[in-house]
């Protein structure tokens, strides 16, 4: 049954109805001989006035020779460039040449070039398309932004200013970021620029993995061209800062004086921020470091550390360097030795125990009536004893005990005094 005739014009002026016909290449059903490569060319969007290219390359996939005779665009705003006709290709060979795309107006443009070769049944329909867009003076200070190398867990921020460098508003429509580990902060879109503006806003780097991370900011309009800012940073394992020698004994050291030896600190992955160096004990001082410092891999920060004995006898110390690596405090043990000046000793002697004893324990005091700390390392079975670990102008005081078979330890025996001089 036929609609009536009112009905049909209301349904024609609502809808729009467009055909799209593909044309196959042969009636007979023969194998296409030219193909392209790529299929189909897209050109993105080009600012009107101004000419881009794509490469192509067209092959003979047949067994016989072709000829290609001729070229037609069906879009003047595309055409060839590199393709001088007519061109044999024999089964097999491939050409490359260039199609170009020169907007004449904003919008959408798209057509298809079509091959046409010695024989009725070959050719070759290549689609083309592409967008024309508005001249943009829009820019980006700096061009491209590089952050280096960046901790995991850490975060490095810088600036992007957009500029109109145009004598016109510019609108910034859309805006995309990709990356891995980059983010922006305060941009808001839709963003109006008028003539001479610019804006700027921050983007971070927080890598999670070690290695080198790219991304990149684009920001656009529906009529505008794309513009580009490439992001690059490299994530790295958290650094270690490392003390060498991480043990320092520096022997004996006459009283009065100092003995001083180097050591080295590096930074060992990334670089090592230190902050601050401290010694549990004032006969070790560190000397030749300025502090705050930044020690990058494969540097080497030297010091020197100054042993100045502040009385005889053994001594030892911790030495802590505090940085912003995940291993600080780096601690570097330090020991020595503090002997009195060449001439100078104490030689004790006492009377044998009248019970049955083994040795005897020799203890030292700086003051009268103690404490008393043992100086003799082992166990002495004689009945005297030379101390040589006493400082000019001090005094000392002695005392000592007579251990038997069965470690039991006496009394302290009467205190004798002994002034240095």
């Amino acid at each position: 049954m036929a609609l009536p005739q009112a009905r049909l014009g209301v349904i024609a002026r609502s809808l729009s109805i467009v055909f799209f016909l593909t044309i196959l290449p042969f009636a007979n059903g023969t194998q296409q001989q030219l193909t392209s490569d790529p299929s189909s060319l897209h050109f993105e969007k080009v600012t009107v006035g101004k000419i881009t290219s794509l490469p192509v390359s067209v092959t003979n996939t047949g067994a016989t020779s072709v000829t290609i005779l001729s070229t037609r665009s069906s879009n003047a705003a595309f055409s060839l460039s590199g393709l001088d006709l007519p061109v044999t290709l024999t089964a097999g060979q491939k050409i490359s040449f260039a199609v170009t795309f020169l907007p004449k107006q904003t919008g959408h443009a798209g057509g298809h070039i079509v091959f046409g070769g010695d024989v009725p049944n070959v050719w070759l329909n290549l689609p083309v398309n592409g967008i024309g867009v508005n001249d943009w003076s829009v820019t980006a200070s700096p061009s491209n932004l590089q952050f280096g190398s960046v901790r995991i867990g850490n975060k490095a921020t810088l600036p992007l200013s957009i500029m109109n460098t145009g004598g016109s508003s510019a609108l910034i429509s859309a805006g995309q970021l990709s990356g891995a580990g980059f983010a922006v902060t305060g941009v808001h879109l839709p963003l109006t620029l008028d003539p001479g503006q610019s804006y700027t806003f921050n983007v971070t780097f927080a890598p999670h993995i070690s290695g080198v991370a790219t991304g990149e900011i684009l920001a656009t309009a529906p009529l505008s061209p794309v513009l580009n800012v490439p992001l690059l940073g490299s994530g790295s394992d958290a650094g270690q800062l490392i003390v060498s020698p991480a043990s320092v004994n520096f022997g004996n050291v006459t009283l009065g004086t100092s003995a001083n030896q180097t050591a080295i600190l590096s930074a060992l992955g990334t670089s090592v921020t230190m902050s601050a160096a401290a010694s549990d004990n004032p006969a070790f001082a560190i000397s030749g470091l300025a502090l705050p410092r930044t020690i990058q891999p494969g540097e080497n920060a030297a010091f020197t550390v100054v042993f100045t004995p502040q009385s005889s006898g053994n001594t030892s110390g911790t030495i802590s360097f505090f940085s912003d690596a995940p291993n600080s405090p780096t601690l570097q043990s330090v020991a020595g030795n503090g002997i009195s000046p060449a001439g100078h000793k104490v030689m004790l002697s006492w009377d044998p125990s009248v019970s049955q004893v083994v040795g005897y324990n020799v203890y030292r005091s700086g003051s009268p009536t103690g404490p008393y700390t043992r100086i003799n390392g082992a166990l002495d079975p004689n009945t005297n004893y030379s101390d040589t670990t006493i400082a000019s102008g001090q005094t000392y005081y002695y005392v000592t005990t007579a251990v038997d078979s069965s470690s039991q330890e006496s009394a302290f025996s009467n205190e004798v005094e002994a002034v240095i001089p």
